[in-house]
C-alpha cells in the first residue's frame, strides 16, 4: 500500500531529511585514516541524542533477514561490503572505501540517505565506483517526476550502470518512505521505461543504486546482516530521499 503525503507533509518531512544530511555530512568530515567504525556509529548516536531524533536502525529487526536487531545507528560498508553492514572494531586504512548509509525519524517522520567515500589515498577503482552510482542517483532523481512510472527511475539508473561496463543486482533497491523506512513501492536499479507504478505527487522515495565492480551477486556475512560482493570486488551506494510533487521533485535529503 502506497502512503500519499500532502504538501503540508512533505514539509513537515523536511527536519528528517536536513538531519539525515548533517549526519552524513560530519561522519564524511570524521571518517579518516584510523578512525574505528564504531567510532563513526558513536557520532552518529551522539547527534540522533542531541537531536531528538529517533534512529530506524537500532531495533530494526525485519522478518526473514538478519540475526536479532541490528543494533547500530548506522551502515558502515567497507571495500567488498556494499549493504547493510554493522558496524565493528575495525580502524580505516588508506584506500579504503567506505559507505555510509543512515535513516533517522524525527517528529514521526523519515529520511534515509547514503554515500561513499574513499579514506586517506585515492582509489582509482573505488573513485570510478562512486561516480558510477552518484551519476546513476542524479538519472534516477531526474527520471522521478509525476506521471512518470516507477521502471522510468529504474532504467535511468541501469543506464549508467551499463555505461560503465557494471551489471546490476535486483535483489535491493530503493523505496518508498514515510513515518517507517521502508513503504511500498521497491525500486530496482534496473528496469523497462514506461513500466511500474505511476509516480503521484505525494509519493516520497528513497532512490539508490549500489554497484559492484566485476559481479552482480552478493553474499551475506555471518552476522546475518552485512552483505558483500560474492567476489570481493569493490562496492559503492548513494542514496537520496526524494518528494514527487505537482511541479517536479523535492531531494529532501540534499546537503
Amino acid at each position: 500500500m502506497i502512503e500519499l503525503k500532502t504538501p503540508a507533509e512533505i514539509e513537515a518531512m523536511r527536519p528528517a531529511g536536513r538531519f539525515v544530511a548533517d549526519v552524513l555530512a560530519a561522519l564524511k568530515a570524521s571518517a579518516k585514516v584510523g578512525v574505528n567504525l564504531l567510532e563513526l556509529d558513536a557520532v552518529a548516536a551522539r547527534m540522533i541524542k542531541e537531536a531528538g531524533a529517533v534512529s530506524c536502525y537500532v531495533d530494526y529487526e525485519p522478518a526473514g533477514f538478519g540475526k536479532g536487531p541490528f543494533g547500530y545507528s548506522l551502515c558502515t560498508s567497507v571495500n567488498d561490503a556494499v549493504l547493510h553492514g554493522k558496524p565493528f572494531d575495525y580502524v580505516l586504512r588508506d584506500g579504503d572505501v567506505l559507505s555510509v548509509d543512515f535513516a533517522a525519524s524525527v517528529n514521526g517522520w523519515v529520511s534515509d540517505a547514503a554515500v561513499t567515500v574513499v579514506v586517506g589515498r585515492e582509489n582509482a577503482e573505488g573513485e570510478r565506483l562512486i561516480r558510477a552510482t552518484e551519476e546513476a542517483l542524479a538519472a534516477g532523481i531526474a527520471a522521478a517526476q509525476p506521471g512518470a512510472k516507477t521502471g522510468d527511475i529504474s532504467h535511468a539508473i541501469g543506464e549508467v550502470a551499463r555505461s560503465y561496463g557494471l551489471t546490476v543486482n535486483l535483489e535491493f533497491g530503493g523505496h518508498g518512505v514515510g513515518h517507517t523506512m521502508h513503504e511500498d513501492p521497491h525500486i530496482s536499479n534496473d528496469g523497462r521505461p514506461g513500466r511500474g507504478l505511476k509516480l503521484q505527487p505525494g509519493m516520497v522515495v528513497a532512490i539508490e543504486p549500489w554497484f559492484m565492480s566485476t559481479t552482480n551477486r552478493l553474499r551475506t556475512d555471518r552476522d546475518g546482516w552485512t552483505l558483500r560482493s560474492a567476489d570481493g570486488s569493490l562496492t559503492a551506494h548513494s542514496e537520496h530521499t526524494v518528494a514527487i510533487t505537482e511541479s517536479g521533485n523535492i531531494v529532501l535529503t540534499a546537503p
